[in-house]
């Protein structure tokens, strides 16, 4: 095992380090770096630079940055002493029973799951928001991948695989009784979409923005927040119009069509060549905003202030789905009901009531897993079929 750090770090380190992370600013858009400086050691930092440095996505890149974040507090809280590499067996076993745990069991032996003193410890640093309930078991997994991924990255070897570990994940998940929740508790299907669209239907620069936004990000297969936030000016790449019935390729009445390269996303590569097509009313929402806003590069969906000025920064992710929720209060819904990854559930739960095929709503969704992408389908089939209403 390598040897412990110093639990505490001096004020010129915690300002040396500070300093490296706000040189990262740029895929570490933390508001809280002199926290971090104060938790990750000069190895974590390090870490990271070269995580930069090897090409990692950006997002993945904030993810691990957040768990890593998360683990060095834990274990502070924890043990007292900062996070050993490579992490022995049973701190692993630690994690997962102070985050996996059985409700009903705590009810009368308040020494199962969390220990208070540690629960206090990361709620004070702003990192735990759960309260009387275990962890969700794939936020639990996840960070333990993050775990074994900035382990593999220090060139160690982990206990990961362990039969132990693997066992008790297995077991606490067993234990816990929280269902897994989706991202957006509702699909923005096209009646809910329409409705949205009316409530940015005015002619300020805000609302030109919003709705080609909007339906760019639904009618492109439901991209991620992050995707459409990233998407720049280069990527766009205007094609020949297209028939507006496909079934009469010969037909006068044509539709703008424009092509989407997608470069880096969560699951796949920049250099993949992976591309969705926008066709119609998409296409003129969207060139109608870069027109109007006037730029011919750089990122195409960017801040505006509140004087109405055009800002040469890119919305960020989570500005993306603020808009979404604000939309979505204008028009009359509920916002804690949707969340911008409604636009991806919502773009398969569309296309399954429309009859097309999966794979070929897959093809613009760019979906990899034909389990995650048939849920939808199941579930709209199952809406609109006999079984379920046979006292109806």
């Amino acid at each position: 095992m390598a040897p412990k750090r110093p639990a505490l770090s001096n004020a010129d380190d915690v300002a040396r380090r500070a300093e490296t992370l706000d040189a990262l600013d740029a895929v570490l858009p933390f508001d809280r770096r002199e926290l971090l400086a104060g938790v990750l050691s000069d190895d974590d930092v390090a870490t990271l630079r070269h995580l930069v440095q090897a090409g990692l996505g950006d997002n993945s890149l904030r993810a691990l940055a957040s768990d890593l974040f998360y683990l060095e507090a834990w274990a502070r809280a924890a043990t007292g002493e900062p996070l050993p590499w490579p992490a022995p067996e049973v701190l692993l076993l630690k994690f997962v029973a102070h985050h996996l745990w059985d409700r009903s069991r705590r009810e009368t032996d308040f020494t199962h799951g969390m220990p208070d003193t540690v629960e206090a410890a990361l709620r004070s640093e702003g990192l735990l928001k759960v309260t009387n309930r275990p962890h969700a078991p794939a936020t639990v997994r996840r960070k333990l991948s993050s775990w074994s991924t900035l382990t593999k990255w220090r060139g160690m070897q982990g206990h990961f695989n362990a039969p132990g570990l693997k066992s008790a994940v297995k077991l606490a998940v067993r234990a816990t009784d929280r269902t897994r929740q989706r991202k957006s508790q509702k699909a923005i299907t096209s009646d809910v979409l329409a409705a949205v669209l009316k409530a940015c239907a005015g002619d300020s620069l805000v609302d030109c923005r919003d709705r080609a936004l909007l339906t760019t990000a639904f009618a492109s297969g439901g991209r991620r927040r992050s995707e459409v936030a990233a998407l720049r000016v280069e990527h766009l790449v205007e094609e020949a119009p297209v028939p507006a019935d496909p079934n009469d390729p010969d037909g006068t009445e044509k539709l703008p069509c424009l092509m989407i390269r997608l470069g880096r996303t969560k699951t796949g590569n920049a250099d993949a060549g992976a591309g969705v097509y926008l066709i119609g009313r998409p296409v003129t929402a969207l060139q109608g905003w870069i027109a109007r806003a006037g730029f011919t590069d750089g990122p195409v969906f960017r801040a505006i202030d509140r004087w109405g000025h055009l800002q040469r920064r890119a919305l960020t992710p989570q500005a993306v789905n603020l808009i979404l929720k604000r939309r979505i209060a204008e028009a009359g819904l509920d916002p804690a009901e949707f969340s911008a990854h409604g636009l991806r559930s919502g773009y398969l739960t569309e296309a399954a009531r429309r009859g097309i095929p999966l794979l070929d709503a897959m093809q613009q969704s760019q979906h990899r897993s034909v389990n995650q992408a048939s849920s939808y389908y199941n579930d709209a089939e199952r809406k609109l079929g006999k079984a379920a209403r046979l006292l109806v």
